[in-house]
């Protein structure tokens, strides 16, 4: 089995198919059969997976046995949540004060700019 990359001039996607070779018989002539695997991340070289459709794929539900394992798993879950959110939040005012410094910058360099081609 090979792997053909096959790029999508409409959409810009390169699509990544499984390719098997075999020979027809009646045809006399060789023949392949592609099977999707997923679509190409430019930028990482990774292979996004897909359900054949060129969709992404789902990953399919757990069978819970009881609510309380439910009730756990969802509370576990929601805990990561606040933990992502509250990570994002203080690095979101890193950045906002990185941005304000970078914007004072800026507008000292302008002033002083303007300042010096009034005087001449």
């Amino acid at each position: 089995m090979t792997y053909i990359n096959q790029y999508d001039k409409r959409t810009g996607i390169t699509y990544v198919y499984e390719s098997e070779s075999y020979w027809d018989k009646e045809k006399q002539q060789p023949r392949s059969k592609r099977k999707l695997i997923g679509k190409l991340d430019e930028k990482t070289g990774v292979i996004v997976p897909t359900d054949g459709r060129g969709k992404k794929r789902t990953e399919k539900k757990k069978v819970v046995s009881d609510d309380t394992s439910l009730c756990e798993e969802l509370k576990l879950k929601l805990k990561e949540k606040e933990l992502l959110i509250h990570h994002l939040t203080e690095k979101n005012k890193i950045l906002e004060k990185e941005l304000a410094a970078i914007l004072k910058a800026i507008n000292d360099v302008l002033y002083k700019y303007e300042k010096d081609n009034l005087h001449q």
